[in-house]
C-alpha cells in the first residue's frame, strides 16, 4: 500500500492515472533533450561553427552528468522536499535551455550541457521513485520501468522526426527555444497539484562525497574524449591524448580506493561479485555497440540514397515503431515471467538479422522500401533486449546494492555508447585506408576500364552543354566521388560483418547456457530507480 506521505504529495481531486500522466509529462522534456544535438548533428555543427565531433561531445557530456551526479543525487533527494525539488531543476533546465539558445561559445554549451546531465539525474531519479513509490504491485512497477525505457530509447528517432521540419524553417538555436518552453507546462502542474510533503525523512547534507562525485566525473568525462577526439588526434602519439589517458588511469584508481575504504561508499564496490550481474553488464554493453552502429546506416542513406533529414525521420519512423512494439512485448514477457534466456535470444537474433540485411543492402543506389523491415526489426531487438537486461542486473544483486547495480549499469551504458564511437572512428579509418589501397591498384591510365569510365563521364557531361577540357577535369572528380562512396560502402560492409559474427557468437551463447533455461527476472524492490 501507499505510505501516508505518499498519498498526500498531490491534491486530493487529482485522479490517480492524471498522476502518472503528471509525473511522464516531467520526463519527457529531459529525455528530448538528452540527443537533442544529434538529432541533426550537421546542423548543429553549422550553428555553433565546430566539427561534428564537438556535437558529439556535448552528447557524451550530458551523458556523463548523469553517470556522475546519480549517485550523489540521492543526498539531495532526502534533503529538499519533493514539490521544492521539481521546482528548483525544472527552473534549471528552463535557464539552461536559454542560455543554449542565446550563445554559441563552446567554453559555455559544454558546461552546460554537463549541468544538465545532472538535473536530467535529478529528473529521472525523482519522478520515477515518486511514481513507484504509488505503485501497489510488481506488474505495474514493470509497466512503468518498461515505459521510462521506451520513451528513453525512442528518443533519438523520436528528435529526428519533430526536429527535421523546425530545422529547416528556422535557425537551429529555435529548437533550444522550444524545449525552454516544453518545461513550463510540467512547472505549472506542479505548482497546482502538489503539496510540499516530503517522501523520506530530512537528512542534512553534511559529509557529502563530493571528492568522489568530482573523481568520477572527470575520469567519465575525459574518458568521453579520448574515444571522441582520439581518432582526429591519432590516438595517444597527442600529448592531449597520453594526458587524458594519465588523467582516467590516476582518478579511477583513487575513486576504486576511496570506495573500497569508505564506511558509505559513492558505488558499492560488492556489486562485482555476482557472477549474472557481470553477464548482464556484458550483454548490456553488446547492445549499446551494436545499437548504435544505426549511424552508419544514416550516413548510407543519406549519402547513398541522397535523403534530407525530413526523408531520413520518415525512414527511422519504422526504427521507432520496432522499438515500441518490441519493449511493449519485452514487458508483458517479463510479467508471465518468461526465462531470460528466450528473451535475449529472440532479441540478439533480430539485431544479427538487422546486421546481416544491411550488409546486403548497402549499394550506390538503392530503394528506401527495401529498409523498412530491417529497420523494423532492429527497432524490435533493441526494445526486446533493453529493459530486460537492465532488470536481470538490478535484480541479480541483494536490495541493498541496488542503488549501486543501478549506478554501475548506467557507467556500462555511458561506456558501449563511447566506445561504439571510438570502434566506428577508428575502423572507419583502418578500413577506408586498406580499401584505397586495392582501389589505387586499379587507377593508372593503363588501365582500359578506368579510361572507358573517364570517357563515359566526359561524353555525358559534354552532351549537356559541358566544354571538352572542363568535360574531363569534371568527369575525374566524378570518379573520385564514386570511388570515395564505394569505400564508404565496403568499411560499412566490413563493420557490420564483424558485428554479425560478434552477434552469431552471442546468440550461439545465449542459447547454449545452461542456468539461463529457467531465469526469469523481477523487481525486488520498489525504491531502485530504473538506470
Amino acid at each position: 500500500m501507499q505510505n501516508n506521505e505518499t498519498s498526500q504529495l498531490f491534491v486530493d481531486w487529482i485522479p490517480e492515472w492524471m498522476i502518472h500522466v503528471i509525473l511522464f509529462v516531467l520526463l519527457m522534456p529531459s529525455i528530448v533533450l538528452f540527443f537533442l544535438p544529434a538529432a541533426n548533428a550537421t546542423a548543429a555543427a553549422g550553428y555553433f561553427g565546430c566539427d561534428p565531433r564537438d556535437i558529439q561531445f556535448s552528447v557524451s557530456l550530458l551523458y556523463a552528468g548523469f553517470v556522475a551526479f546519480y549517485s550523489l543525487e540521492r543526498r539531495f533527494f532526502t534533503f529538499l522536499a519533493t514539490k521544492e525539488y521539481f521546482i528548483i531543476f525544472n527552473v534549471l533546465q528552463i535557464i539552461g535551455c536559454i542560455v543554449l539558445y542565446n550563445v554559441q561559445a563552446l567554453c559555455i554549451v559544454f558546461p552546460i550541457r554537463f549541468l544538465q546531465g545532472m538535473l536530467f539525474a535529478s529528473t529521472v531519479n525523482l519522478s520515477i521513485s515518486t511514481l513507484y513509490a504509488r505503485l501497489e504491485s510488481s506488474k505495474a512497477r514493470e509497466i512503468s520501468f518498461s515505459c521510462f525505457y521506451g520513451i528513453l530509447i525512442c528518443a533519438t528517432p523520436f528528435n529526428q522526426l519533430i526536429t527535421s521540419d523546425l530545422v529547416d524553417q528556422y535557425d537551429y538555436s529555435f529548437l533550444y527555444k522550444v524545449a525552454s518552453f516544453s518545461f513550463i507546462p510540467g512547472l505549472i502542474l506542479i505548482m497546482l497539484t502538489m503539496r510540499f510533503v516530503r517522501l523520506n525523512r530530512k537528512l542534512p547534507l553534511y559529509s557529502l562525497d563530493w571528492e568522489s562525485f568530482v573523481l568520477f566525473s572527470v575520469a567519465v568525462v575525459l574518458f568521453g574524449y579520448i574515444t571522441i577526439y582520439g581518432q582526429q588526434y591519432y590516438w595517444f602519439e597527442d600529448r592531449d591524448i597520453r594526458l587524458a589517458g594519465l588523467g582516467i588511469l590516476v582518478t579511477l584508481a583513487v575513486f576504486i580506493w576511496r570506495q573500497k575504504h569508505l564506511k558509505r561508499p559513492y558505488i558499492n564496490w560488492h556489486v562485482w561479485k555476482y557472477r549474472n550481474f557481470k553477464i548482464g553488464l556484458f550483454l548490456l554493453f553488446i547492445l549499446y555497440i551494436c545499437r548504435f552502429a544505426s549511424g552508419i546506416t544514416n550516413v548510407h542513406f543519406v549519402n547513398s540514397l541522397r535523403l534530407d533529414p525530413r526523408h531520413l525521420s520518415y525512414l527511422n519512423v519504422f526504427n521507432l515503431i520496432g522499438l515500441v512494439l518490441g519493449v511493449i512485448i519485452a514487458c508483458v514477457w517479463l510479467i508471465k515471467r518468461r526465462p531470460i534466456r528466450f528473451i535475449w535470444s529472440l532479441g540478439f537474433i533480430c539485431l544479427f538479422l538487422f546486421h546481416i540485411g544491411m550488409y546486403m543492402q548497402f549499394a550506390p543506389t538503392a530503394n528506401p522500401d527495401d529498409y523498412y523491415a530491417l529497420l523494423f526489426c532492429q527497432g524490435i531487438g533493441v526494445g526486446l533486449l533493453m529493459v530486460p537486461t537492465i532488470i536481470y542486473c538490478v535484480a541479480s544483486v541483494p536490495v541493498s546494492l541496488g542503488a549501486s547495480a543501478a549506478a554501475v549499469c548506467l557507467g556500462v551504458r555511458y561506456f558501449g555508447y563511447t566506445c561504439s564511437i571510438a570502434i566506428m572512428n577508428y575502423y572507419n579509418l583502418y578500413s577506408s585506408k586498406q580499401h584505397l589501397n586495392r582501389f589505387a591498384d586499379y587507377l593508372n591510365w593503363s588501365n582500359p576500364i578506368l579510361q572507358g569510365k573517364l570517357a563515359q563521364n566526359a561524353a555525358k557531361l559534354q552532351s549537356r552543354g559541358l566544354l571538352h577540357t572542363p568535360a574531363e577535369k569534371a568527369s575525374e572528380k566524378m570518379l573520385l566521388s564514386d570511388l570515395g562512396k564505394q569505400i564508404e560502402l565496403r568499411y560499412a560492409m566490413d563493420y557490420f560483418e564483424i558485428l554479425s559474427w560478434l552477434l552469431l557468437v552471442i546468440v550461439i551463447l545465449v542459447i547454449f547456457t545452461p542456468y539461463l533455461s529457467k531465469t526469469w527476472v523481477y523487481l525486488k524492490s520498489r525504491t531502485v530507480s530504473p538506470f
